[in-house]
């Protein structure tokens, strides 16, 4: 027998009516309206059945509406002789994407426009107009090129949001290098494998970074990985912390090598910072990105992919263009970080970057940080909000976000409550939350709003423009109407993942063995009566118990619901009688602790409730923090496994990995309940 669905508490997903209508200002300045007349399409449905019926046709109408400059123009967009699983895009084309994003400004005559602007933590800030930035990558390229690095060659990113960040992933790219970002708190362990995986030549680190007015030492950690990397013959170095080395035009002969002493060796008479003669599907990134064993995947992306389609969602979906000024709390080493830089600067925005802790000195440093800078689109994590809505409902009424026209979020599906809290006390009910998710792999978004089509609370109101998304059911087959089912994608699209890193076989068990011809995500999704989308969390972090299965959103948006719970996670553990039970793992809110009377009791019975009592949780726990990653993310497959004393396998983008020793003396005092009943 198939597996039914829970339906209890469905409607914290629906909420019946749409919160957000785009009126015909929005409609006229939205740049979808313009890209959608170019392809003669004059309504949403009829663009993305364009947009998927021929992916060929709707890529080159694509490049063309974001004037990607082609060294040698392609033969084919895209070729799929070997299968869906490899497609060639631009095929016989010469692309180096940094001309793109730099080169074409200037030359254009826009070289004056805002390309940067960075605020940290202690206050300080720092701008660059494109033709300073093309400058300063420039000099980067030619330094690098003179520290013996070049085509293929694999550097790692190991830095905070700075802009030497930007400076260094775009002039990686001048000299055909493969960057490898490198989440900026990851440690020796996680650091080596990395580096070690990908043979890297070289690394840019930094001394380290202010965080709540403490300086976080990056480089000890740094030294101690290179130990086990021996290839790695350059490192340089961004003084973040202190005072910076004294720039000198002579080659350095050291394996460490100053920032100063980069551009001066880049800016010295005959050196060539010219853009390197690539291949559009030449390497251009590896994205590495945890999975669930113990050994991290590295995704492969080339030139003519993860910058193309960062910067179509981007103007698509968050409705980006020249001059616009647009944020995302984010890291280098996660995917939004990448996506953040070469969208924006496809585009000729302005990459607006804050390198600090969003609610340090004070509750409201992030909205205090829009309204200094007129952020116009603000990213987020619903994780984040979650835990600056708890610092007051009145704190971004103090600052002036009237610049701010959209909101946008990912990484995690949206409980109702935060999601309102948005919507209402950041946007004034005015502004749409553009709900966004998709993945590395995907180089963005499978799913995502838009500025022309009406938005639930925490709902996708379609899929991305080029994506052919469906929903399946156990037999790879079409799912009914309302079923939860695996969220699959039907045809090739310009920024899916050229494999793994040397690691093909494993690329293709992880989303393309299951059923032929479908990359399989890996999230469980359902689309509502009015085809709006929601995903349900992770299908292997999914609940089966009692034959019903229910994603862990949904219980936690339950759990969230009371005004004494902060936050939630919800796991599956063995049950003999249920097949899985159901436990869960919650903050409590300010001022709340776990002793009061019948506290679990009660979030129990409000599950129980809303889904059925088969879904009653057996345990509900209080702990004082989630196992999260460095962007937030809450990450259930090591909750299950601390709880359950099992190997987490890849903890390395744990940002509090001691919130497990909690987690697991839960798992301790739950098993001697059960030895002692």
């Amino acid at each position: 027998m198939a597996d039914s669905p829970a339906t209890g508490g469905k409607a914290a997903w629906e909420g019946g009516k749409a919160a957000w209508e785009p009126d015909s200002a929005t409609r006229s300045r939205a740049r979808l309206t313009r890209f959608m007349a170019d392809c003669g399409c004059a309504t949403w449905e009829k663009f993305h059945q364009y947009s998927i019926t021929d992916p060929a046709r709707f890529t080159e109408a694509v490049l063309r509406f974001l004037d990607i400059r082609f060294d040698t123009h392609y033969t084919r967009v895209l070729d799929t002789a070997r299968g869906p699983a490899w497609p060639a895009w631009c095929v016989g084309g010469g692309l180096n994407i940094s001309r793109s994003c730099l080169d074409k400004h200037v030359e254009t005559g826009h070289g004056d426009r805002p390309a940067l602007i960075w605020e940290g933590e202690e206050g300080g800030v720092r701008t660059l107009i494109y033709g300073e930035l093309h400058a300063q990558v420039e000099a980067c390229a030619a330094g690098l090129r003179a520290s013996g690095l070049g085509a293929g060659d694999a550097v790692g990113l190991h830095l905070p949001m700075l802009p030497e960040t930007v400076i260094a992933l775009l002039a990686l790219a001048r000299i055909g290098a493969v960057a490898v970002p490198l989440f900026s708190g990851y440690g020796p362990t996680a650091l080596a494998a990395r580096l070690q995986d990908v043979e890297a030549k070289a690394v840019f680190t930094c001394d380290g970074f202010p965080r709540r007015g403490k300086p976080v030492a990056a480089k000890p950690a740094m030294d101690e990985a290179l130990r086990e990397c021996p290839g790695v013959a350059k490192v340089f170095m961004v003084a973040r912390l202190g005072a910076p080395k004294a720039a000198s035009a002579a080659r350095s002969v050291a394996r460490e090598v100053s920032w100063e002493d980069l551009i001066a060796l880049g800016s010295a008479p005959g050196a060539d910072g010219s853009a390197a003669r690539t291949g559009a599907e030449d390497p251009l990134l590896i994205l590495y990105t945890s999975g669930t064993t113990g050994r991290p995947k590295g995704i492969l992306h080339t030139h003519c992919g993860f910058p193309i389609k960062a910067a179509q969602d981007m103007a698509l979906g968050t409705d980006v263009g020249p001059g616009d000024r647009i944020t995302w709390v984010t890291d280098i080493g996660w995917m939004m970080g990448p996506w953040l830089i070469y969208g924006a600067a496809l585009l000729g925005a302005t990459i607006t970057l804050y390198d600090g802790a969003p609610d340090f000195p004070a509750p409201d440093r992030l909205w205090e940080f829009c309204a200094r800078h007129r952020v116009g689109i603000l990213g987020i994590s619903p994780s984040l909000i979650r835990a600056l809505m708890v610092r007051g409902d009145d704190l971004p009424a103090h600052h002036d976000l009237s610049a701010l026209r959209i909101l946008a979020s990912t990484g995690e599906p949206w409980n109702p409550d935060p999601w309102w809290w948005l919507f209402e006390k950041v946007g004034g009910g005015k502004l749409p939350i553009i709900n966004y998710s998709g993945g590395t792999e995907v180089s963005g978004g499978i799913l995502m709003g838009n500025p022309l089509l009406p938005i639930k609370p925490c709902s996708f109101p379609a899929p991305c423009p080029g994506i052919d998304a469906g929903i399946v059911d156990e037999q790879g087959r079409p799912a009914t109407a309302g079923a939860v089912g695996e969220l699959v994608i039907r045809a090739p699209w310009i920024g899916m993942a050229r494999g793994f890193w040397r690691d093909p076989e494993r690329y293709l068990a992880t989303y393309w063995n299951r059923w032929p011809g479908l990359w399989v995500h890996g999230d469980w999704a359902q689309m509502d009566a009015d085809r709006h989308w929601y995903i349900l969390g992770r299908s292997d972090d999914t609940l089966k118990v009692a034959g019903k299965r229910v994603g862990p959103a949904e219980v936690e948006s339950i759990l969230t619901a009371d005004p004494r719970v902060m936050e939630a996670a919800v796991i599956g553990v063995p049950d003999e009688r249920k097949g899985q039970a159901m436990a869960a793992f919650c903050i409590l809110a300010p001022g709340v602790t776990g002793e009061v009377p019948g506290l679990g009791e009660d979030l129990k019975g409000r599950v129980a409730a809303e889904l059925g009592k088969p879904l009653r949780p057996d345990a509900v726990h209080f702990v004082a923090a989630l196992p999260r990653t460095r962007n937030a993310k809450v990450m259930r497959r090591v909750i299950r496994a601390a709880y359950l004393g099992l190997d987490p396998g890849d903890v390395t983008a744990l940002e509090n990995p001691a919130s497990l020793a909690e987690i697991a003396r839960a798992g301790i005092a739950g098993k001697q309940g059960e030895q002692h009943g």
